[in-house]
């Protein structure tokens, strides 16, 4: 008997052993089959998770903000500096927390109206004056808000003259607003005014932004021979987990983790991407703050007429701006504006026209152009990559939308760069050994007055607490002093966040708040260094075009031909 087990036990040994190497020499195919399983699930549920994930983020302690706290300690100045820029973007709080208020109590922009002010001091309306239009918020009831905070948007424009200007919007924090127009053109201006959010949603919005960073969360795959493991990375994750894989940059020390494999080392890793986004963020009473044709994105209507005849500028021009300095409290002066379809600057030079491919590749005969960034920065590589006929593109073997990219027009000695900027960013596919900060790449730059350097860098820091943002320009920025300080001749673009379109779930990780937020930063870490700030969110705030994250062809020609007015005056 005793023989006989021995035997079997022999037998189940054996097999076990088999089974054991089987699942070995097979666990990619058990990856994908469970990945294949997990996205058919997933899109079953409506989920807007990447498929393939295989591990859900962990939550975090929503009484704390890891991301605010990593990385190194800022010193004394940094830490001064953070407090004003902090500040700088300070915005009005409601009354009473999202929480607690109803529907029918919060900013209704189909109840809301605004009426254009009487031209001051005069009867008519001429170039070079300033319009004012008086907005009342009301809520759902119909009764007059008491307090500000709401995020609207002011645009002038005419349709027939393809003219379009950005207005500044005053918040009086009494649930009334200005809206302040420079008049640029002769013929018809019409008013614009939408209401993005209420100020009851943007409560909800900051606390999403402090309290929430892992709604968007990012993976790795590891593999080593045939055994591969794909694990969750961000820049918060709590330690109480598993073990973490640190990668915080050796030079910058900007911090990224990923959750250490079970069987493999943190040197394996070979990859970068979006894992998805977290859903059920909000209460049902918060999720009506978010309403398509609602209260998202949603025109207020004028009291009266919306538009106003622009007369010719008077011949006096001196006596009306000193009366105007009387009489108007405040002039603005936005960047530019379009008309007849192209933009024209109101500081910095008048821009050129460069409509054909043959003037464009005179103007940048010699030059090496690296653009550092997001999708927006791509868009200016495939921009010139497409309209210049002789740039031929290599074939890197790399992701198109990550990078990186080169272009070369030989005969012309032109030379293109694209390379995304390092994590976060929302990709899909990046090989781990490209992803690279933008200040290291700066670092790593001769420079000169043959070298243009883009830099575009915005969209993907906007589910994460400002202080990281500022953070990762501090870094950039100091990059940018050094680059200039040791070759002066070097041209240094920067670009600003634009305005793009929203829905209920876009605006909990996209919102045009989280990008003008990130835009004041950018605009007052950068105020007077030497370098070109394309405008970008006042070019898509004037444009008639929708709002997209990726502004349309004609929006980049603009972009472009102020670079290269730039480059060749």
């Amino acid at each position: 008997m005793w023989r006989r087990m021995s035997k079997y036990v022999c037998v189940v040994f054996l097999l076990a052993l088999s089974g054991l190497f089987f699942l070995l020499s097979n666990i990619n195919v058990l990856e994908n089959l469970n990945c294949r399983t997990v996205s058919t699930l997933y899109q079953l549920q409506g989920s807007i998770h990447t498929a393939f994930f295989s591990e859900a983020p962990f939550p975090l302690d929503r009484n704390h903000s890891y991301c605010g706290l990593l990385g190194q300690e800022p010193s004394p100045e940094e830490a001064l500096e953070e407090r004003y820029l902090l500040k700088s973007i300070a915005w009005p709080e409601p009354t009473h927390h999202s929480e607690s208020v109803s529907l029918d109590h919060t900013s209704d922009p189909a109840h809301s109206l605004f009426v254009i002010l009487p031209a001051r001091g005069q009867s008519e309306w001429h170039v070079g004056d300033q319009l004012e239009a008086f907005v009342q918020m009301h809520d759902f009831q119909g009764h007059p808000k008491s307090h500000g905070g709401d995020f609207l948007l002011a645009r002038l424009h005419s349709s027939e003259l393809e003219a379009g200007v950005a207005g500044q919007v005053q918040d009086h924090r009494n649930g009334t607003y200005s809206a302040i127009f420079p008049l640029l053109w002769q013929g018809s201006a019409q008013v614009e005014m939408t209401l993005v959010h209420p100020s009851e949603a943007i409560h909800v919005l900051r606390r999403l932004r402090e309290e929430r960073p892992d709604r968007v969360f990012f993976k790795s795959l590891f593999r080593s021979g045939k055994l591969s493991q794909t694990t969750v990375c961000n820049l918060c994750l709590p330690t109480s987990q598993k073990p973490l894989c640190d990668y915080t940059d050796a030079y910058t020390e900007e911090p990224w983790y990923c959750y250490k494999p079970k069987l493999l080392s943190c040197d394996t890793r070979i990859n970068h991407a979006k894992g998805g986004y977290v859903k059920h963020l909000l209460t049902n009473k918060e999720a009506l703050l978010f309403q398509s044709g609602v209260n998202i994105k949603v025109p207020i209507h004028p009291s009266g007429s919306d538009s106003v005849t622009v007369l010719p500028e008077k011949k006096d021009k001196a006596d009306v701006e000193r009366s105007s300095m009387k009489t108007e409290p405040t002039r603005i002066t936005p960047s530019g504006y379009y008309f007849q379809g192209s933009w024209r600057a109101l500081t910095g030079g008048v821009i050129r026209q460069f409509n054909d491919s043959s003037t464009i590749t005179q103007c940048l005969k010699g030059k090496v152009m690296y653009m550092y960034g997001d999708s927006t920065a791509r868009q200016w590589f495939e921009y010139l990559n497409a309209v210049l006929p002789e740039m031929k593109q290599f074939n890197l073997h790399s992701p198109k939308n990550a990078g990186p990219n080169m272009a070369v027009d030989s005969t012309h000695n032109i030379l293109l760069r694209y390379r995304c900027h390092g994590p976060p960013i929302r990709f899909s596919d990046v090989i781990a050994s490209e992803m690279r900060y933008v200040a290291n790449e700066l670092d790593g730059l001769t420079g000169g007055s043959n070298t243009v350097v883009f830099i575009s860098i915005w969209s993907h820091f906007s589910t994460f607490p400002v202080q990281v943002y500022i953070r990762r320009l501090r870094h950039i920025r100091r990059a940018v002093v050094r680059l200039l300080d040791r070759a002066p001749g070097t041209m240094v673009v920067l670009r600003s966040a634009n305005l793009q379109a929203l829905d209920p779930e876009a605006s909990l990780y996209n919102s045009d708040w989280f990008s003008v937020q990130l835009d004041g930063v950018l605009r007052a870490m950068f105020r007077g260094l030497d370098v070109l700030l394309i405008d970008a969110w006042e070019m898509t705030l004037a444009h008639h075009l929708p709002h997209a994250i990726h502004p349309p062809p004609i929006i980049i020609k603009n972009m472009i031909d102020i670079i290269l007015s730039r480059i060749c005056p």
